[in-house]
């Protein structure tokens, strides 16, 4: 690495705190009686029922969500035996990732010792601690033997990541490059370069997934493995052919793949014709690979390519996998992780490489069109859907082989890993659920955008929309195999095209014209407003009846985007203004706010009538609303302007909503905080934090939301416009794709509301 690399490194792992993690606690100690509870004398109670039953632990401990990585740091990365002590940041690193991608907590354990025995001696000691033990970074050939006793010694997952989660990856972009190449792995012949730990268990698994034994050719540093060699292990011995052959290129002829797991430059490009029509070349030494994939391409162009490293496409990593397989193994109760765990791992990677990619995943990655293809073998590891493929196929697979002590119902355990993938989820699940199979026609302004047609398939897929797109065909023709999006134009879409659709634009026109020519719309705009603004063209198809809701915006000024349907859609009735309301998802569930967008300085009056709208909009939600009147001034502390509008407010409230949970007016802390309202006043109209807080201002109520999600990476829902008589809702800039099928869920959901 270059010198500002390092130096940025360091700086990484620095500050402001040395390390990469550190430990929090679960529960709240704040008092006596919680220290009583956590420690002497309460703590005897859940110890005296793990005695009686050891299983109990998982009900009362972490240690089901609890794996130690463990290293003795004689093979650390591409540095050697550094040591165990020096191996401590990599071992943090690896405990980061369980974390990030999964949920699981690790304790890092560095072993001072190079001596088998004593290493197997201390980590199978540690058996009642964990859930699992991910051994990490222990050179072979002892790797094997470590594992192996550890596996036979102790009853809970032991799974060392360098052998099999190298493995499952390579087994993954294995079985779909043979697919895009039009093979099968039953007729494959494999030679590898290096016959080390990682080698040895990607030959393993290949062959357990079908490929022939004697389709295998091992070489190593001493050239090929024969049946003459001497001294080897029992699993390489397997693999030793009977031939002459003694080096790397002469058993390259008709190879359909090379797998390198050895050291830089080892295969060299004049050997490339030797392999086969078509053939996977995976070089995945780090940081310099066998072959560079320019020159294996220049050479080969009709090869497929990868490697380790992540600024090359089909980069093969382990955290595709490893946080994955003891998230299903440790939920499931696996007392080891076995052949078919590994096997099913591997095809659910494969598997969800083959749909189109995520658009978070294209956001992560710069925008890089990832297509299934030569250049898209397997997922890319910010693939958020992987917890929920992978972990749901590997405690199937410990079920159906025996090793599960906790059978889970696989489709609720795919629900629940959902809901903690993507924390939206669980608030959403309702409004999914109401708009789910409803095939609402919505119309799409910016049909275009990629992140809407990357919502589109997703509802598609969910069978919530019949998509109304509002676009030109010649481009979407264009972006979709692109994109690599599966609907199909016309089919599974209807498309307005402003190039061509004049039959259905043309009467628009004039229903414009009689909407918005008294509202500010000079006459020579009609037209081009139509036809040129596609939040106008969305707007009219909704205000005619071609469609039941709409979504407009997202890639200019919203303000500007909201005059075009204030203009274009009436106010419900009654209604005296339009307002927004977004809600946030918190660790402590979800809070919405309003006014976010739409009434700077809104009356008393306002503000009652935003609130009961919002409270309706929060039902949708599956949720009671409980709703806090902020101010600066807690229950009649001030006389201010704005906190006798918000009392005058919650007046109105109690006299026209006498049902609605509503107090106020409050500080946000007492808002979220029941014991500190009760100090404050006795009879609070509601237990527990609001969800619902309701400004006095849009400056307050703008800025409270943006500092949350800024503040927590928060996923943000909305904002929803409310008091229009059609559902419609304007896209900020900054919205996503998952975003945009929120409020694609919402808008369906407020349909069916409207019709019943």
């Amino acid at each position: 690495m270059d010198d500002t690399l390092r130096r940025a490194a360091l700086d990484y792992h620095q500050f402001p705190q040395p390390g990469k993690m550190r430990i929090e606690p679960t529960k709240r100690m704040v008092n006596q009686r919680d220290l009583a509870l956590a420690y002497s004398p309460g703590v005897a109670a859940p110890c005296l029922e793990i005695a009686a039953d050891p299983d109990k632990a998982l009900d009362y401990t972490a240690r089901g969500n609890l794996v130690a990585v463990i290293s003795n740091g004689t093979a650390v990365l591409g540095l050697g035996a550094i040591g165990a002590l020096a191996s401590k940041p990599v071992m943090e690193g690896k405990a980061v990732l369980f974390k990030k991608f999964a949920d699981i907590d690790v304790f890092d354990i560095e072993v001072d010792t190079t001596d088998p025995e004593k290493f197997i001696e201390a980590v199978a000691l540690l058996e009642p601690t964990f859930g699992g033990i991910n051994l990490e970074d222990i050179k072979a050939p002892e790797c094997f033997a470590i594992e192996a006793a550890l596996r036979e010694r102790m009853n809970i997952p032991v799974f060392h990541d360098d052998q099999h989660g190298t493995a499952i990856v390579v087994a993954a972009a294995v079985r779909n490059a043979l697919v895009l190449q039009g093979k099968a792995l039953s007729e494959a012949r494999l030679v590898t370069s290096g016959a080390g730990a990682a080698a040895m268990a990607c030959v393993d698994l290949l062959v357990s997934m079908g490929l022939p034994v004697e389709n295998v050719t091992l070489t190593d540093k001493d050239g090929v493995v024969h049946d003459k060699r001497e001294g080897m292990p029992p699993n390489m011995a397997r693999y030793a052919r009977r031939t002459d052959a003694r080096t790397l290129p002469e058993v390259l002829p008709g190879a359909n793949v090379f797998l390198g797991l050895s050291a830089p430059g080892v295969l060299k490009p004049e050997w490339l014709p030797l392999l086969a029509d078509k053939p996977l070349i995976f070089a995945l030494a780090n940081p310099e690979p066998e072959i560079l994939p320019e020159v294996a391409r220049a050479e080969r162009p009709d090869a497929i390519v990868a490697t380790g490293r992540s600024d090359y496409p089909n980069q093969v990593n382990n955290v595709l996998c490893f946080p994955y397989i003891f998230r299903g193994a440790l939920d499931a109760g696996a007392t080891t992780i076995n052949e078919a765990m590994k096997v099913a791992a591997a095809e659910a990677i494969a598997s969800l490489a083959r749909l189109p990619a995520h658009e978070s995943v294209a956001s992560a990655y710069g925008g890089r069109k990832l297509v299934f293809g030569p250049e898209y073998i397997i997922p890319t590891p910010f693939d958020p859907r992987l917890i929920v493929e992978i972990a749901p196929a590997v405690a199937k697979a410990a079920m159906d082989s025996g090793v599960a002590k906790r059978p889970l119902d696989i489709e609720a355990y795919k629900r629940s890993l959902a809901q903690q993938n993507t924390r939206s989820t669980q608030l959403m699940m309702p409004v999914f659920e109401a708009a789910r199979h409803t095939r609402t026609r919505i119309a799409y302004g910016e049909g275009e955008d990629e992140r809407v047609l990357r919502a589109i398939q997703d509802a598609l897929d969910d069978g919530i929309v019949q998509p109304v797109i509002v676009a030109r065909r010649r481009i979407l023709a264009q972006r979709l195999p692109e994109l690599g999006l599966r609907f199909e134009l016309d089919k599974d879409v209807e498309v307005i095209d402003p190039e061509t659709d004049h039959a259905i634009l043309g009467p628009l026109v004039d229903a414009y014209r009689n909407a918005a020519a008294r509202k500010g719309v000079p006459s020579a705009e009609i037209i081009r407003h139509v036809y040129r603004r596609p939040t106008v063209t969305a707007a009219m198809l909704l205000r005619t009846g071609h469609v039941d809701a709409a979504l407009v915006g997202g890639n200019s000024e919203y303000w500007g985007q909201v005059e075009h349907v204030l203009r274009t859609i009436d106010r419900g009735p009654g209604q005296s203004r339009v307002y927004a309301l977004s809600g946030l998802i918190l660790d402590a569930g979800a809070l919405f706010i309003t006014d976010t967008h739409m009434v700077p300085d809104p009356t008393p009056e306002q503000i009652a009538e935003m609130t009961m709208l919002a409270a309706a909009e929060i039902r949708q939600f599956g949720l009671e609303p409980r709703v806090a009147l902020l101010s600066h001034s807690n229950f009649g502390s001030s006389h201010s302007p704005s906190a006798r509008k918000m009392r005058t407010a919650n007046a109105i409230l109690r006299e026209k909503a006498p049902d609605l949970l509503v107090d106020g007016e409050m500080h946000a802390d007492a808002a979220l905080s029941q014991r500190l309202r009760e100090r404050l006043v006795p009879d609070s109209r509601f237990d527990g934090p609001a969800n619902l807080l309701v400004m006095p201002n849009l400056d307050a109520a703008n800025i409270t939301l943006t500092a949350l999600s800024a503040s927590s990476s928060s996923p943000t829902v909305g904002p929803m416009l409310m008091g229009l008589s059609r559902p419609i809702h304007v896209l900020t800039p900054g919205v996503t794709a998952r975003g945009i099928l929120n409020l694609t869920a919402i808008a369906a959901a407020e349909v069916m509301q409207q019709k019943r």
